[in-house]
């Protein structure tokens, strides 16, 4: 059953975006993103630091390697980026960001085959956080499962905007952006059969998993939102990011429920 819940947690996080953006205009999709950034700003931290850090730290490991470990998963993520492999492209020509012209092409590079393969990692890894996740407790998984989609909705709508500005038809886009996704799923299943055996390893898994999701949020979303906004517009990011970090208590009062 866990094996079947990591399935479908990470199917659901690769094609939910996909279909978003099959369903929508280009135009419409620009507008919707800045919004998913807000939000899934929220639900990031909300979910590192009030869910899956605690969880983590309530296990019997020590507090300075559990930091330790936290730090070297920071630096990980950062040097990942750096080496274009976990990026995580919101932006798009219209945007409100100051790029010159054809910043998009330049940014997919030889045909967004860059934006691809990077993509690709990204889920890969999600897709071990997802299944370490479900395996240390379900509701714990289901909690990591939402912060995951909710970062990956903006992230996949960005990269397909990416791609289409690169030259790629709509239809191509869709596809691969698909594939893409679908590597969470072998990451899922590959972290059931490989981590499920070292249990003892679930909590330092977890501190990873933060740090992925807190280097995201700090690193690449809260800046964009770092830009001087009509009040209105101001009101409306806040007004997201709390409903990400509403949605995350909502869901983890339930789990520490149980």
């Amino acid at each position: 059953m866990t094996l079947l819940y990591i399935v479908l947690a990470t199917l659901i996080g690769g094609l939910l975006s996909v279909f978003i953006a099959a369903s929508l205009t280009v135009g419409l999709l620009g507008r919707l993103v800045k919004h998913l950034v807000s939000l899934s700003t929220g639900v990031l931290l909300g979910t590192a630091l009030l869910h899956v850090l605690p969880e983590a730290f309530e296990a019997q490991a020590g507090a300075h390697e559990l930091f330790l470990t936290l730090l070297g998963g920071l630096m990980f993520f950062f040097l990942l980026e750096k080496a274009e492999l976990y990026r995580h492209t919101h932006h798009h020509e219209g945007d409100g960001h100051h790029h010159h012209h054809h910043f998009d092409h330049e940014q997919a590079g030889r045909g967004g085959l860059s934006v691809l393969v990077g993509d690709s990692i990204h889920n890969f890894c999600d897709g071990v956080i997802i299944a370490a996740a479900f395996l240390a407790d379900t509701h714990l998984g289901l909690a990591t499962s939402l912060a995951i989609i909710a970062h990956e909705i903006p992230q996949e709508v960005g990269d397909y905007i990416v791609l289409l500005n690169a030259g790629f038809s709509r239809a191509r886009a869709l596809v691969y952006n698909a594939i893409s996704g679908l590597s969470a799923v072998l990451g899922g299943v590959l972290g059931y059969f490989v981590v499920g055996a070292w249990e003892s390893l679930f909590p330092y898994l977890l501190v990873v998993a933060s740090s992925s999701f807190i280097y995201v949020a700090v690193a690449d979303l809260i800046p964009q939102l770092q830009r001087r906004l009509p009040w209105r517009d101001t009101l409306a990011q806040l007004a997201w990011l709390a409903a990400g970090l509403g949605l995350v208590m909502v869901v983890s009062g339930g789990a520490h429920a149980h």
